[in-house]
């Protein structure tokens, strides 16, 4: 048999070999493979079968060895890889490399452990004639007879003081039986809750959950590419249709994926999952970037042999071997950390539509504040739209206060971080046992130190950023590339004394709640504080068993999370995803503030939310404010169509690095005019220009936009383009197809 491998080896080129006898039940496509390329073994993965090589067949290698007795990648995946390389513009290595654990690409076996048992009770006499010759073997003959089931062979020479020779020597005689077990990993095997009760019985649905379980059951049954949309208010129990599709999949015979935006909504959720289906028999498998090698291993093996048909996680989730797929929810479907900012740069709810499709699947996406992209293709009629404007047991939406910021500067006298009235609602929330939550988008004490005097801000050496002040260690660290120094105490510029923290961030939030609420409990969840593996979990756990009133924290808090009894939610800095240089601006600003805003009322007592902005009358909050998605995205779609933004066009952003600015700035020129020769009117091209953070890690950055209108047609002719030029070895550069970021 010949089999056209492509070799994760730095190159993108398939290659021929033949496959001894030996593998030839153990290779088909999607197989991972180690075969000989000048001299060296490599690892591959297996595209074709009975393949037609381009030379002698004489002349093929052979196949060294197949790492795992199934294939690595089912059909669908294979295929999905070759459209990612196509689409994204990136190597087949790297999409590889994105979609297989690093643990099953090294060929690393699952764990093992050796148990011993008796096979039948020795009778007293022989016993006894043990005991006088070898003392420990009695010993341990005695042990084991006193077990109920097979007990470690670690755990019982270390507990009885004995060597392994022992335990071999009874073995070998019979005495003993000694068998080999794999040892599995589970991610959250502990069946973490964070406190909250996941009872067996699932609630009732009321009337617009059935609606949307009966019309995405319809398409489920069909076994038909299908994507939905799931227009649904915050606290009107989508998770809950999510877990009632799930079940009807399962009960067909199927697998499902299930995407959730960041990892602290996991836990929460595979709760509620385990909870659910366990219990019937079925095994959920978590999967996400925190988890060990060994979980990730664990996890993909059981998935890949058909032992459990449902997968939660992150974006990189999409890619779990399940077999027989039928569905993909992808939660919070909006959420720009769905987009992958590093090789692959592929967006994870684009790619569960394809997969989806590759599969004959349903893509179910959710969210309270669709993406504009998601809904243009409800408008379209590329996606069916199912909506649930309610909360569950007609719970009352969050009372929205608007706090003009620069009024409050007048009244305090002075920039000040928590308004009168937000501090008042706190206290009397605290008063009532009630919990709240703070959001800032922004960690750390504060965005810069800036000199009163002379103006100097203290910047990055390494790249052209403020750094942000940490006053927990009195320290400046730049948050782009990691470098920190300690604060200064005088202006590096002019020596005044004068040099203060401007702006806000999550550490002087926490300063000024323990001013106005000394007594209350408080916890602070960003970056800075999530550096331990389980600290999301504990904190998460903590609160939700009222053993913290107060949760302050970045982006991680405000998605997806469900509180009871969290009755106020402050937005402290509203304006910060409002004021940068992207088109999306209002898109993010609306997303977040209702998202939010969302976290609170979702028990039985009614929530209020205090947002602090200096633009009260901007669109984004105004909207927000209402709740009111289609208004905001019926004003959002008509801007973006006068200026022919994303979704009426694609976008791809190339980025060109380096350490010589001159030399980046001419071959970006020279490229621009490459391409406008090879594309014409296919591709409107904006730049060069100077990327908005120009310098990062020592490396200057230019940046080119490529508007069009199919992204297929343009990013082959790029990628054939990028073939042809020679560019010099310092200067780095990167196709962005369909970025969330312009920054």
């Amino acid at each position: 048999m010949i089999v056209g491998v492509q070799p994760l080896a730095g190159f993108d080129k398939l290659l021929h070999y033949k496959v001894p006898e030996t593998l030839v039940a153990a290779v088909r496509p999607g197989s991972l493979v180690r075969v000989p390329i000048m001299n060296r073994s490599h690892l591959a993965m297996v595209l074709e079968i009975n393949a037609v090589p381009d030379v002698p067949v004489a002349k093929l290698k052979l196949v060294s060895a197949a790492l795992h007795e199934f294939p690595a990648l089912t059909p669908d995946l294979i295929h999905l890889a070759r459209w990612m390389h196509n689409y994204y513009a990136a190597r087949m290595e790297s999409v590889f490399e994105a979609m297989i654990p690093g643990a099953v690409r090294d060929g690393t076996r699952l764990k093992q452990e050796k148990y011993l048992t008796v096979p039948k009770t020795v009778n007293p006499d022989e016993l006894a004639a043990i005991r006088k010759k070898a003392p420990q073997q009695a010993r341990l003959i005695e042990f084991l007879q006193q077990q109920f089931r097979p007990v470690k062979k670690s755990l019982v020479l270390s507990r009885l003081d004995v060597t392994a020779a022992v335990a071999a020597a009874l073995v070998k005689r019979g005495l003993v039986h000694e068998e080999t077990r794999f040892i599995e990993r589970v991610a959250y095997a502990d069946n973490w809750t964070g406190g909250e009760v996941v009872t067996g019985l699932p609630p009732t649905l009321n009337e617009e959950q059935s609606t949307v379980v009966d019309s995405v059951g319809a398409s489920l049954a069909k076994q038909k590419f299908q994507v939905h949309l799931l227009k649904g208010v915050t606290g009107s129990g989508k998770t809950e249709v999510y877990l009632r599709l799930i079940e009807k999949v399962l009960a067909s015979g199927g697998s499902a994926i299930y995407l959730v935006p960041e990892v602290a909504l996991t836990p929460q959720t595979v709760a509620r999952l385990r909870g659910r289906f366990e219990a019937a028999g079925h095994r959920t498998v978590v999967w996400h970037s925190h988890l060990s090698e060994g979980e990730r291993l664990d996890g993909w093996n059981a998935l890949a042999k058909g032992e459990a048909r449902v997968v939660v996680g992150a974006r990189s989730a999409v890619f779990a071997p399940v077999q027989n797929l039928q569905l993909i929810v992808v939660d919070e479907e909006h959420e720009p950390a769905y987009k992958q900012d590093e090789t692959p740069r592929y967006h994870g709810r684009d790619v569960a539509v394809y997969r989806a499709k590759l599969a004959s699947a349903v893509c179910l996406l959710g969210s309270a504040t669709p993406s504009l992209e998601s809904f243009e293709n409800v408008r379209s009629g590329k996606y069916l739209l199912n909506t649930m404007t309610k909360r569950v047991d007609d719970k009352k939406m969050p009372d929205i206060h608007i706090v003009d910021m620069r009024i409050e500067i007048m009244r305090q006298r002075g920039l000040v971080t928590l308004s009168r009235k937000l501090v008042d609602k706190m206290q009397g929330r605290f008063e009532r046992k009630e919990q709240m939550i703070l959001f800032i988008n922004r960690r750390g004490y504060s965005s810069s130190m800036q000199c009163r005097k002379c103006g100097h801000v203290e910047t990055c050496p390494h790249c052209s950023v403020s750094m942000t002040y940490h006053r927990a260690d009195e320290t400046l660290k730049c948050h782009l590339c990691g470098h920190q120094r300690g604060a200064p105490s005088v202006c590096p510029s002019c020596a005044a004394p004068d040099i203060r923290w401007r702006g806000l961030g999550t550490q002087r939030v926490e300063e000024a709640v323990r001013r106005v609420l000394p007594r209350a409990r408080l916890e602070r969840m960003d970056t800075d504080t999530m550096s331990k593996k389980h600290r999301f979990r504990e904190i998460l756990g903590d609160f939700r068993a009222g053993k913290i009133d107060i949760l302050i924290g970045t982006q991680m808090i405000g998605k997806g999370l469900d509180f009871p009894n969290v009755t106020l939610v402050g937005l402290v800095d509203a304006d910060l995803s409002m004021h940068v240089p992207d088109f999306r601006a209002n898109e993010r600003t609306f997303q977040l503030l209702v998202q939010v805003a969302g976290r609170a009322g979702r028990g039985d007592r009614s929530g209020e939310v205090v947002v602090q902005t200096f633009s009260p009358q901007a669109d984004a909050i105004q909207f927000a404010k209402q709740s009111d998605f289609d208004g905001f995205a019926a004003a959002e779609l008509e801007m973006r169509k006068k200026f022919n933004y994303p979704p009426y066009r694609h976008l791809i952003h190339h980025i060109f690095r380096g350490p010589n600015p001159e030399k980046i700035m001419f071959f970006a020129e020279h490229w621009a005019k490459q391409v406008e020769k090879a594309l014409g009117d296919a591709v409107e091209i904006r730049g060069p220009t100077p990327s908005p953070i120009e310098k990062a890690k020592d490396e200057y950055r230019f940046q080119i936009w490529y508007f069009c209108a199919r992204a297929t047609k343009v990013v082959p002719e790029l990628v054939r383009l990028q073939a042809e030029v020679k560019w010099p070895d310092d200067v780095t550069q990167v196709l962005d197809v369909d970025p969330m970021s312009l920054m």
